[in-house]
């Protein structure tokens, strides 16, 4: 227990599993967290003349099945192992923290998510900016940026770190901005310095500056990254030659997608269970690689004309070469994740198994080089000669480690015949041994006459002569008795001895020689982390780019045209995700929509709830921005004017742990859009107003236009979805709003949604119908019409007044008699018998004629 006090002091904000002997124990406070999120037993054990001390522990071997779940709870772990082998020390075994796994640091395959990185992030305050970083360990991907609070924000948001590393004495601005939703840990504020930053880096990557990774003037940035390579050197992840470059992520590169925008266009996650976010529809990648690459273009779509048409022509041509698409995928579907792998490598944790899926993935890299350099289209070409066929490493894995390698260096059979002599010489012996013991046990009968002499082995004889009673005067001078049985007798003799010991050493030595083997083809291996990390970005960009022609061929999407103009044109846009949910045999209803600084820059779109408004929005903001990451879109046809920033404010939620009104978030993120407007925004607004009273509604929502209709340097393109029809004045005022609105058609008292966008304003809600399909009570529903004509009626009169002290009064009698009516009961029966289902017209006009007939009386 001193010795478990002395690590645990150590790492105290860390779980402490403290490997006796097959098991990794944990004490005190670790234990009763331990067994509550593992669900394992809670005992005690006396701890000398101390008091007794909780106790809950697992067997070493099932690490890989307690372990997740203690890192998905959110928990570091400290791993302390046994660092002697306790067979050979007297006294307490010498013991050591071996790694420390935290959310953010992990390379076990049971907590990491095949299709996400799993990111461990470090954010930097300064007094006018952020500096932040993201490293996935299992990867080698290194990032970092500064900006603004809400670029960081944004950033932190698409990129979901596991784990956020933040400044001690930062402590309240991170709190109010990230300490709720990541996991997050904090450092000594010495580590968040520019000076420790820049040289931390500049030890890590062996140059003199960072000019060559682009980051040198960003020094926030910078302090971030440092503090993430400590961070590591605390955790005890010693071996990082795999992370060999840090990247910027540039602002001016991608269009800017606030953080409100990406949850509310839901493109990582959705905002309701059951939801379906776009990467759910865009992802059909062969490779785990392509699966986490595909989620960082949809959150970082591109604003340079030449890179967006560069992935369009890549598209076009695997849609006109089918066969090809299909024979490229076929190898990728072998590949698995060889970004990982490579990691496991470059860190010494990868097994034989894996190191022959390593030889494999790099073996169908090679016809996939194959097949893109046939092809005539140049971007295609280049992409063949980014791939490194690394030939050298696969014939030395193919001629070393046998096809089925067992799972564990330590369990042998693992390097093939002919790699090493010796070792060839040693499994004769070790394997061969049962032909000898065999050929020695005929030669000893023969000898002495013993018919029923065998060789047998024991732990604590080893190998023996046994010979049964009856032939004990047989037995030759030289044997030398071992154990006497009831009915026979042991022996052992120097020539059966001395092949123990060779059969005994040869075991030994070939785990010795096998184990040197397989260290020296990791070290070779290591020589290829950087072309097979470029192998691994190439394969991860192929595959989401076969994965968007997949989805143009299946979904029937067009390509669009991408300019440098202010026109967006969509004609038949249809939603990406909700026609993929529709019934079966329900068709999406296309929309064209036209946007410019010239004519149309505000489209007011009013018309009913359920009419499509919000679908319509979405719609047109994921076809813009499918259209820039790369694919094609769903419409005939489209026309993107380059946008650099998507807006959206969709959707009310509240933000109550924060003391926020649904209306108060609204105003929040509204006031983020016109804060940050450019001339080549987009922008999506949605029921703007109605938080709040109408009249506070309409003028918010009135200015709003106005200033995006007036501003002087930002001609934003907007589409703003209202109830508020009285906007749809403004189009006379205002020469470059217009008015539209989803078209619905009244049969009898029903509404049909005709989910069809048309020109001219609309005058009508009918709420009152929605209410009536959502199975509000009838009571209610007539209550409603009445008192909605008597408004419109006074509405037609005055139209700056709506006189609610004149509606009339609900009359809460209903019945058609008093109580005590005598006709009363005879009624009542009357209607109880009627079933209003099966009557015919006559009839009911009969029963009619009767009832009146009653009321007369």
């Amino acid at each position: 227990m001193k010795q478990y006090n002395a690590i645990k002091a150590k790492h105290p904000g860390a779980l402490l599993l403290f490997r006796v002997g097959d098991f990794y124990e944990t004490f005190g406070e670790d234990a009763v967290t331990t067994s509550k999120i593992l669900d394992i037993v809670l005992t005690k054990r006396s701890n000398g003349s101390a008091s007794a001390v909780e106790l809950a522990g697992f067997p070493h071997h099932a690490l890989d099945t307690y372990l997740p779940k203690l890192i998905r709870a959110g928990q570091r772990v400290a791993i302390c192992d046994q660092l002697e082998d306790p067979k050979s020390v007297k006294g307490i075994v010498k013991r050591g923290v071996t790694e420390l796994v935290t959310p953010g640091v992990s390379f076990n395959d049971n907590v990491l998510n095949v299709k996400s990185n799993n990111y461990l992030a470090a954010v930097h305050f300064s007094k006018d900016r952020l500096g932040v970083a993201f490293l996935d360990i299992s990867t080698g991907e290194f990032l970092t940026a500064q900006g603004t609070l809400q670029y960081v924000e944004k950033l932190v948001q698409s990129f979901a770190p596991s784990e956020l590393l933040y400044c001690r004495t930062q402590q309240d601005p991170f709190q109010e901005h990230f300490a709720t939703d990541y996991n997050n840990f904090r450092l000594d504020d010495w580590v968040f310095t520019y000076d420790y930053g820049y040289e931390k880096l500049t030890n890590h990557f062996q140059t003199s500056t960072l000019k060559g990774f682009g980051i040198e003037s960003l020094q926030e940035g910078i302090v971030a990254a440092g503090a993430i390579l400590y961070y590591l050197e605390v955790t005890e992840h010693h071996e990082t030659k795999h992370i060999s470059k840090v990247s910027r992520i540039d602002e001016e590169k991608y269009v800017w997608l606030d953080k409100f925008t990406i949850r509310n266009l839901e493109l990582i996650y959705p905002q309701h269970d059951g939801g379906v976010p776009l990467v759910s529809i865009l992802d059909h990648c062969s490779t785990p690689m392509g699966a986490r690459m595909i989620k960082k273009w949809i959150v970082l779509p591109l604003r340079s004309k030449a890179a967006i048409e560069e992935r369009h022509q890549v598209v076009q041509y695997f849609l006109e070469q089918e066969e090809l698409m299909d024979d490229v995928n076929q190898h990728l579907q072998q590949i698995g994740d060889l970004e990982r792998l490579i990691s496991k490598v470059a860190v010494g944790r990868i097994n034989p198994r894996e190191l022959i899926q390593l030889k494999k993935a790099l073996q169908h890299c090679i016809p996939i080089k194959e097949l893109l350099s046939t092809c005539k289209a140049s971007e295609i070409q280049k992409i063949a000669e980014q791939l490194n066929p690394c030939e050298f490493l696969i014939d030395k894995i193919n001629k070393e480690i046998k096809e089925e390698a067992p799972l564990n260096a330590t369990q042998g059979n693992l390097v093939k015949d002919g790699v090493d002599e010796e070792l060839d010489e040693l499994r004769k012996i070790a394997f061969s041994g049962k032909d000898y013991l065999l050929q020695l046990q005929q030669r000893e009968t023969e000898k002495t006459g013993i018919s029923s002499l065998k060789i047998a082995y024991n732990k604590v004889f080893g190998y023996y002569l046994e010979v049964r009673n009856v032939h004990k005067d047989k037995v030759p001078e030289g044997w030398i008795r071992k154990q006497t049985l009831v009915n026979a007798e042991r022996y052992v003799t120097e020539e059966l001895k001395s092949y123990e010991e060779k059969i005994l050493n040869a075991e030994e030595k070939i785990y010795v020689i096998e184990h040197r083997i397989f260290q020296e083809l990791i070290r070779a291996a290591a020589d290829f982390v950087m072309q097979i990390q470029q192998n691994a970005q190439v394969i991860a960009s192929l595959d989401c780019l076969l994965s968007f022609a997949a989805i143009a061929l299946k979904n029937n999407y067009c390509r669009p045209g991408i300019s440098e103009s202010s026109t967006l044109m969509i004609k038949d846009g249809r939603h990406p995700v909700i026609e993929q949910q529709l019934p079966i045999g329900e068709e999406y209803v296309p929309n064209d929509i036209k946007l410019d600084d010239t004519e149309q820059q505000v489209l007011i779109i009013t018309g009913p709830n359920m009419a499509g408004k919000s679908a319509l929005l979405r719609q047109t903001a994921l076809i813009v921005l499918l259209g820039q990451i790369g694919s094609f879109v769903p419409a005939t046809e489209a026309h993107i004017g380059l946008v650099d920033k998507i807006f959206t404010r969709v959707g009310a939620s509240d933000n109550l742990s924060k003391g926020e009104s649904t209306f108060m978030v609204e105003m929040t993120e509204t006031a983020s859009i016109l804060n940050n407007l450019s001339n080549r925004s987009l922008i999506l607004m949605d029921e703007i107003g109605r938080g709040t009273s109408t009249y506070d509604g309409i003028s918010i929502a009135w200015s709003i236009v106005e200033y995006l209709h007036n501003h002087p340097q930002a001609k934003a393109k907007t589409l703003f979805a209202t109830h508020y029809h009285e906007l749809n004045q403004l189009a006379e005022d205002l020469p470059r709003v217009k008015n539209f609105n989803v078209s619905v058609k009244e049969i009898g008292n029903k509404v049909v949604f005709l989910r069809k966008l048309k020109e001219g304003g609309s005058e009508h809600s009918f709420g009152i119908h929605v209410a009536q399909m959502a199975g509000m009570p009838n009571k209610v529903v007539i209550r409603s019409n009445e008192i909605l004509h008597h408004l419109e009626k006074d509405k037609i009169k005055d139209k700056r007044k709506h006189r609610m002290n004149e509606v009339p009064k609900e009359n809460y009698q209903l019945n058609l008699f008093e109580p005590n009516d005598p006709n009363y009961k005879q009624v009542k029966e009357l209607l109880k018998k009627l079933d209003i289902n099966t009557i015919a017209p006559v009839e009911a006009l009969l029963k009619l004629n009767e009832l009146k007939s009653l009321m007369d009386n």
